[in-house]
């Protein structure tokens, strides 16, 4: 039985399944539904007449009428409503904010992305989400109560409430400041995740990781975090903390959870200050900012810099060593390094995938650069939200529209 079937009851299993063929089906026929489930032509006819007027599906005009049929009767063709409503998702880091309207299938209707301060408090933090999010649905011209799902993916771990666990520095309770609290009218289905657990996901549907089910999304930018997939399953942990980067501040080599954007710089301000780059040279210029952008850097070393070749080498030292720890940890056969860095991240990875061998003993796991860029988090929230607007929202809308027409 599929998870709409269950979400309609054992008493509406056909209507369920044709359902849940409509997702993935587009434009189809009571044939098709008849060649894809078990039902028969009745049964098939029935349940969809019975979506149809619960405008759960609708008739497409048919195929003489669209000119593309020319003899016979055509048969009669269905798809999904398009007016079930809509899924947000909310990529709420710590220096950056995203919200994403899209329709429950493949279209995005509205993209906001904007720069945060990190000194906001929690109240002030959860004010700008609530405020963005309001912002997006008027633009898309959505009312609140037509949300079906809702996923927000923070830096911080989540457990499987939506709840933070409390931070030494506070830094986990501000960036997800009472989310669940927060979201939990805004949708049927609202749903507080991880940031990189979200990249995981985002690789897996439509990123470097499809058809993989060992891997890891290094979220690599800021802060090192890993989303991790064991066995097609992503782990989550009792407080949501498996792939937490803490660990990387006592590791010999790597020293912290900053992530590759920090490592980048402060290899360019050592070098400088012993002496190995001079301050008149390319890199030396970029040391007297208050921050180095590593694409600058990144991108001196593809053209063969050998100041910044130098550079990328001894942050691919580094990568290497976390890649090794979990490669021991996890022994996924990918590591996908995400984030904002990773479109123009190659010379660093060239380097690490030199080192990474000898940093442990089971067989090294493939690094690759995500294609997905500084979205990656919002991708993963909008396929976690489309997932339960198709799991849980859309079946309970159709039980409500059912049981009014009964």
């Amino acid at each position: 039985m599929t998870e709409v079937s269950r979400g309609l009851g054992t008493g509406r299993a056909s209507v369920g399944a044709v359902l849940d063929f409509a997702w993935d089906a587009g434009e189809f026929t009571a044939s098709d539904v008849m060649a894809s489930t078990s039902l028969t032509r009745s049964t098939a006819i029935d349940a969809i007449e019975t979506l149809v007027g619960a405008d759960m599906l609708h008739e497409l005009p048919n195929a003489r009428a669209a000119g593309s049929y020319r003899s016979g009767r055509p048969a009669r063709r269905f798809a999904l409503s398009p007016d079930l409503g809509v899924v947000v998702g909310i990529d709420a880091g710590d220096t950056h904010l995203a919200v994403t309207v899209a329709d429950p299938l493949d279209r995005t209707l509205v993209h906001h992305r904007v720069e945060i301060s990190s000194d906001q408090s929690a109240d002030e933090r959860r004010g700008t989400i609530l405020e963005r999010l309001r912002a997006a649905l008027e633009e898309a011209g959505i009312l609140r109560d037509r949300v079906l799902a809702l996923c927000a993916g923070v830096a911080a771990p989540v457990n499987r409430d939506g709840v933070s666990p409390p931070h030494p520095d506070g830094f986990w309770e501000r960036t997800n400041p009472g989310l669940a609290d927060a979201l939990r009218d805004w949708a049927p289905v609202v749903e507080i995740k991880n940031d990189a657990q979200l990249a995981a996901i985002a690789e897996g549907a439509v990123g470097a990781a499809i058809g993989c089910r060992d891997y890891v999304a290094l979220l690599a930018s800021e802060r090192f975090g890993g989303g991790v997939v064991v066995d097609g399953h992503v782990l989550h942990g009792a407080h949501g903390g498996v792939g937490e980067s803490i660990v990387f501040d006592h590791i010999v080599g790597v020293g912290s959870a900053f992530g590759l954007r920090y490592a980048v710089q402060d290899q360019v301000r050592a070098a400088v200050e012993n002496g190995e780059i001079t301050v008149d040279s390319a890199l030396g210029h970029l040391a007297g900012r208050r921050h180095i952008d590593p694409r600058l850097v990144l991108t001196l070393a593809a053209s063969g810099d050998a100041d910044a070749v130098r550079i990328t080498d001894r942050v691919g030292a580094t990568l290497a060593r976390v890649v090794g720890v979990l490669g021991s940890m996890y022994d996924p056969s990918r590591v996908i390094v995400c984030g904002a860095v990773a479109e123009s991240i190659e010379p660093v990875l060239a380097a690490a995938r030199r080192i990474l061998p000898d940093e442990l003993h089971l067989p090294a796991p493939e690094i690759l650069a995500s294609t997905l860029g500084a979205e990656v988090v919002s991708v993963g929230a909008i396929a976690t939200a489309r997932r339960a607007a198709r799991e849980r929202a859309v079946p309970r809308l159709a039980e409500q529209r059912l049981s009014e027409l009964a």
